[in-house]
């Protein structure tokens, strides 16, 4: 629905979603498709919203590309396919991080539908718990260089508090003066223990950060665009940050 309307342009989205063969959302791509809109707004205002990050990070890449920047890291890249879909330098690699068996999907139902790369892409199969850092390194990547890092659907509860921390600790490792990085985040805990604010640890460790909620984040997409939800269900939050 948001690459029919423009707001996207993701065409591998749609046949990503059906080979998954999840029914809520492939209902969802059905609804929206033939024009069975939902009936249930706490989805129709989540799907409209992460819709608007999508769109955002999109350009939030493209800038770090037209500022020099030639290395991406997508933590948690799911079923994303930016390195196929977006416009990216010459020149640019783009390193993705995920779970082995997600990669390996992604991969093949691309195939499939006959996808060219945009960029240097290299996949990554591991889990974020693990020891990503140093492979990363081993296909290449060259943290004396600055890169542009996007975590999304990453910090919203799915780590425990260290494992957290210890990510953004790697990320900051490997970022060198001008490096970006872009994130959803919640504002409360998923696991026992105590989470920090992420902007507030990653401002603590040499980054500017800016911090969004959805309508914030609503308006820097575009005129117009407003949040339909309930004002209780915006707990998740959207920062970016540059290294300095």
């Amino acid at each position: 629905m948001a690459t029919n309307t423009g707001l996207i342009d993701d065409p591998f989205a749609e046949p990503l979603v059906r080979a998954a063969g999840v029914e809520y959302f492939t209902q969802l791509v059905d609804n929206q498709r033939y024009g069975d809109v939902t009936d249930d707004p706490a989805a129709t205002a989540l799907m409209d919203v992460l819709v608007t990050h999508t769109r955002f990070l999109d350009q939030f890449l493209a800038d770090a590309g037209r500022a020099g920047i030639r290395q991406a890291v997508l933590l948690g890249s799911g079923l994303d396919t930016r390195p196929y879909r977006l416009w990216w330098p010459p020149g640019t690699t783009v390193y993705e991080l995920d779970r082995p068996e997600v990669l390996d999907f992604k991969a093949e139902v691309l195939r499939g539908l006959g996808a060219t790369l945009s960029a240097n892409r290299c996949a990554i199969g591991i889990d974020l718990r693990q020891d990503w850092r140093a492979a990363l390194r081993r296909v290449g990547f060259d943290d004396a260089q600055p890169t542009v890092w996007i975590a999304e659907q990453v910090l919203v509860g799915h780590l425990p508090p260290a494992v957290q921390n210890r990510l953004l600790d790697d990320v900051t490792a490997l970022s060198p003066a001008g490096s970006r990085f872009a994130a959803d985040h919640l504002t409360g805990p998923t696991y026992p223990g105590e989470y920090r604010s992420v902007p507030e640890y990653l401002a603590a460790n040499g980054w500017e950060t800016v911090d969004r909620d959805v309508v914030d984040l609503l308006a820097a997409t575009g005129p117009g665009r407003r949040w339909r939800g309930d004002p209780d269900d915006a707990a998740t939050r959207y920062v970016t940050a540059t290294r300095v």
